[in-house]
């Protein structure tokens, strides 16, 4: 099947295919460079692993090596260097047989492929050309023939008046003669043009085009077969240094094989031996006398051992619980109405992202804090770029005046700021989300317009001391939470003789949630509990399990069932 035959009306989908031929072959050249790049990385890391443990000269370590198994690891060792050469070698081989190979051919492919369709989009170019000069003779053509048409109508017309002098008639006569003789002359031109269009038109579907996509065709069957053979070099290339890497192989499994237990022990006995014969026997003295017996020094020796003391019992120190008392109910109390504020200020997609969940805020914390590293380092790349040009300049003033780099040096110097504050602020709102810092007081500087001086203190010592958890619960430190000071003791009061909250629902948990900060609860995958308090707009419902265990559970965690004739329950349009 030919190109020139099948495929003589696609020439743009067919130097779009020649084009995509090419990129898969420089996709294929960067592969194999890449490649050759891990594997010199791959030997650096083997060779420097293998010196790492080479023992030193002069040292305690090569008096070790004198054992069989120590000189099996110093030959493993020199073995692994053998072997990260052949990775080298494979790096090498690879970069002359395929990489350095396949650029020249994708260069000589490129200018190959542009001369055939600059041949082609000439041939285009003439064969159109030529239609519109055919159309244009076509249509002087039929304008002459109504030319002439018209002229012989007013030929007759004159003819047959009898009033019109014999001069005019022959006047008229003479022009219709001109005029026919015009249009036989544009015919005889429509026609041989159309003649020799019709001979180029064949010529250039069934000889020119032919030709050129068939040059087209057998370019692109070169790059095929030539992409084929590196694939092939590429697998070669891996077997010819198998054989050496085997060696390589064998020589430790060899090196394994020859360690001796039997003569490291012998080396043991010949460094400690002593060359001192073993105590022998202690002779019997009998010291008894009647009714008195004297201590012996064996058993004074042994009384060493009598007096043996009982290990005391560690310390066990048990971590502290936190119960859900109502000193916590005013801190959680604090922590929804400091929340709710922040969501009105705020509003919808803060810059925070702090209306997403905690992992898919964490997300494009840490996404958003990518990207402005890659700009501060861009930054950074082109100020050095600059400082070197600068540096340049100021030695050879002929190459550039050094003074025209300074507002460009200036103008990064002022992006790498905004770019590094801009992180830092980033930085912080994800170390808030994984838990590493506390909230930053920027939120309660926000809300300082909206309460008065003593509630404002303590909103913003409860957002201070609460922690987001990466699953979205609040977390406070105990050493903070005893200096927490709320000045209107009125409000302790009203706390303090708080009655247990009505239920207004019902709930069922949609997941398991581990409650292990102050104030929450644990819940199980199923469980039905009771509603006392609806979501604020924090994203947090607090529910009861009987008379003593309530706390809060993340909303979207549970599935609530609000009893509407319930006293505060909460309407929904």
């Amino acid at each position: 099947m030919s190109w020139g035959t099948e495929l003589w009306d696609q020439f743009d989908n067919l130097e779009k295919h020649t084009q995509w031929g090419i990129d898969v072959l420089e996709k294929y050249i960067k592969f194999v460079k890449e490649r050759t790049e891990i594997e010199i990385s791959y030997a650096k890391q083997l060779r420097n692993l293998s010196k790492k443990y080479q023992p030193k000269k002069n040292s305690k370590e090569e008096e070790e090596y004198k054992y069989t198994s120590c000189k099996a690891f110093l030959a493993t060792l020199n073995e692994m260097n053998d072997y990260a050469g052949q990775h080298e070698v494979i790096s090498e081989n690879m970069t002359s047989q395929i990489t350095a190979e396949l650029a020249r051919f994708v260069q000589e492919l490129k200018q190959e492929r542009k001369s055939h369709f600059h041949d082609g989009r000439k041939a285009q170019q003439y064969i159109e050309t030529f239609w519109k000069q055919l159309e244009a003779s076509k249509r002087r053509f039929e304008r002459d023939c109504k030319e002439a048409d018209r002229a012989q109508q007013y030929f007759e017309k004159m003819d047959a008046d009898i009033n019109v002098t014999k001069a005019d008639v022959e006047k008229a006569r003479q022009q219709a003669q001109i005029r026919h003789q015009m249009a036989e002359d544009s015919k005889a031109e429509y026609s041989s043009i159309l003649q020799k269009f019709n001979h180029d038109q064949r010529e250039h579907y069934h000889t020119h085009i032919p030709n050129i996509f068939q040059k087209i065709q057998e370019m692109e069957e070169r790059r095929i077969v030539r992409i084929g053979e590196c694939m092939k070099t590429y697998a070669e290339v891996d077997r010819q240094v198998i054989p050496i890497i085997g060696k390589c192989l064998d020589g430790i499994t060899k090196a394994a094989e020859s360690i001796d237990q039997k003569n490291d022990s012998l080396l043991v006995i010949e460094a400690f031996k002593s060359g001192f014969e073993p105590p022998g026997d202690i002779d019997f003295e009998d010291f008894t006398q009647p009714m008195k017996r004297t201590v012996s020094e064996s058993s004074l020796s042994n009384s060493r051992w009598d007096g043996k003391s009982e290990p005391k019992p560690g310390s066990k120190s048990k971590g502290k619980l936190w119960p859900f008392i109502k000193k916590n109910k005013l801190s959680l109390k604090l922590i929804t109405l400091n929340t709710q504020v922040w969501n009105l200020i705020e509003g919808g997609g803060p810059e925070d992202f702090s209306n997403l969940p905690p992992e898919q805020r964490r997300k494009k914390l840490q996404q958003k804090v990518d990207e402005l590293n890659k700009e501060i380092q861009k930054e950074m790349d082109q100020r050095d770029a600059l400082t070197k040009m600068k540096d340049v300049y100021i030695k050879n003033p002929q190459m550039g005046d050094a003074a025209s780099v300074d507002h460009k040096l200036t103008e990064l110097g002022q992006n790498m700021e905004k770019l590094q504050l801009e992180a830092q602020k980033f930085e912080g709102w994800l170390a808030e989300v994984e838990g590493r810092l506390p909230v930053r007081t920027e939120q309660s500087r926000r809300q300082s317009g909206m309460y008065d001086t003593q509630n404002t203190s303590a909103v913003n010592n409860c957002a201070q001391d609460r922690e987001s958890s990466p699953d979205g619960s609040y977390t406070e430190e105990p050493s903070q939470e005893s200096e927490m000071k709320v000045p209107v003791t009125e409000f302790d009061d009203e706390f303090d003789d708080e009655e247990p909250l009505p239920t207004i629902g019902t709930c069922k948990a949609l997941y398991t949630f581990e409650g292990q900060n102050e104030g929450t609860i644990s819940v199980m995958e199923g469980e039905m509990l009771y509603v006392i308090e609806e979501d604020k707009g924090d994203g947090w419902t607090r529910i009861r399990r009987n008379e003593d265990e309530e706390g809060y559970v993340p909303t979207s965690y549970v599935e609530v069932y609000l009893d509407k004739n319930a006293k505060g329950a909460m309407t929904y349009i």
